[in-house]
């Protein structure tokens, strides 16, 4: 029979501590879901009559459960026409957290989270209400709470450090321990921080330093000059800071840009020209480039529809930007190499020509193949050659 046993008071208490509502009641015992009232599925009047032997066995065993694990059962009284006055157990009452952390045999998760409770309480009493709200997310990281709670307050006490997180001088705290718990730690800082301390416009674990006034490690570009009579300082493939390529202002007339590294460094030698390579989907970098508004540009990406999004968002911050070898007829020519996009995007792009809203738009509609996607690097590269010769020499 389907009637509720100690299986299904263990199962309640479980949910109850996934659900974290177990334990936050240590923080704030005004939440707490104690004394808890967990409904029990008993044999109905059908069922007493044709089971009566098993029903006598189902409490006897339910009884012994709750004498077993300190809990009391709820029962209601009722006349059976056949069997007379019965009494069935309807419910189960758990008096104390306790009681359920054994039943869970949870007792050492939960002495942890009370020491580190009580170390939060202690340092960052403005952080127990997130400790209630995600006792678990906390208890994963029981040990290393207290170096945590020591970055924290490194961070509050020295606002703006504008230094490198290498130079956080901590017992046991190192920079890889920092970057690993970057997302825990920014919804720590972002409670315990005053607004004056916290850069809002910059968001997600990548911006860590920035969002909190760290030093960043330089984003670089690559490139290289494709013109063997152009150099800087003799050298023609270089990786700069982005900070000295905004500077920069090559000598270049002509800019393409790829994804791809092999693309980057074997493209062909232009006249007056150089090519940005390996910065996928990095190319927000090149958003505050004031000097490539005056450069003729060429972007050649993947034809998918990541590639078109890439293409998209460039253009959004250089309108000027031409889309290179991502059209149909590239497209249909290299049939043999096509490949499967794992999880193409299927939003508006309101950047892109007409011609390459078409080919985008039929690429998202599976027109051609499902989830069709032809990488750059799979593209021939007589077919790369010949497409450069076709460029209008004087950018026009």
């Amino acid at each position: 029979m389907n009637w509720g046993d100690h299986g299904v008071v263990r199962d309640k208490l479980r949910k109850r501590w996934k659900d974290g509502r177990l334990l936050a009641g240590q923080i704030d015992p005004e939440t707490s879901i104690f004394p808890l009232r967990i409904p029990l599925k008993h044999p109905t009047a059908r069922e007493l009559t044709d089971h009566f032997d098993d029903a006598r066995k189902w409490i006897a065993a339910l009884q012994q459960a709750a004498d077993r694990h300190d809990y009391t059962l709820e029962w209601k009284s009722f006349r059976h026409r056949l069997r007379g006055a019965n009494r069935l157990p309807v419910a189960a009452i758990v008096e104390s957290p306790e009681v359920a952390l054994s039943i869970l045999c949870k007792q050492a998760e939960a002495h942890r989270f009370e020491t580190l409770a009580g170390q939060t309480r202690e340092s960052f009493p403005e952080l127990l209400d997130w400790l209630a709200r995600k006792p678990l997310k906390a208890l994963e990281h029981a040990g290393d709470w207290p170096r945590l709670l020591s970055i924290l307050g490194w961070v509050r006490d020295h606002p703006h450090p504008g230094c490198y997180l290498r130079q956080i001088d901590l017992p046991g705290v190192h920079t890889k321990f920092i970057e690993t718990h970057r997302g825990l730690l920014s919804e720590l800082l972002d409670i315990v921080l005053p607004d004056s301390a916290i850069e809002h416009s910059v968001t997600g674990v990548r911006q860590f330093e920035r969002r909190y006034g760290f030093r960043a490690k330089p984003a670089l570009i690559r490139f290289r000059l494709l013109d063997r009579r152009q150099h800087i300082g003799g050298l023609r493939d270089l990786t700069i800071p982005l900070e000295d390529f905004r500077r920069l202002d090559p000598p270049a007339r002509r800019i393409f840009i790829t994804e791809n590294d092999i693309n980057g460094l074997a493209f062909p030698e232009l006249p007056d020209s150089l090519v940005i390579f390996g910065l996928g989907y990095g190319l927000d970098a090149l958003k505050d480039i004031p000097w490539l508004s005056g450069r003729e540009m060429h972007y050649w990406g993947d034809i998918d529809t990541h590639g078109f999004a890439m293409l998209n968002r460039l253009r959004g911050y250089h309108p000027h930007v031409r889309s290179l070898l991502m059209d149909e007829d590239t497209l249909l020519r290299h049939r043999a190499l096509w490949g499967h996009e794992k999880r193409p995007i299927q939003r508006q792009l309101p950047h892109l020509t007409d011609t390459e809203e078409a080919c985008y738009t039929a690429l998202r509609d599976n027109r051609f193949q499902e989830n069709l996607r032809l990488e750059q690097e799979h593209i021939g590269f007589h077919w790369l050659e010949a497409r450069l010769e076709t460029l209008d020499p004087t950018g026009n």
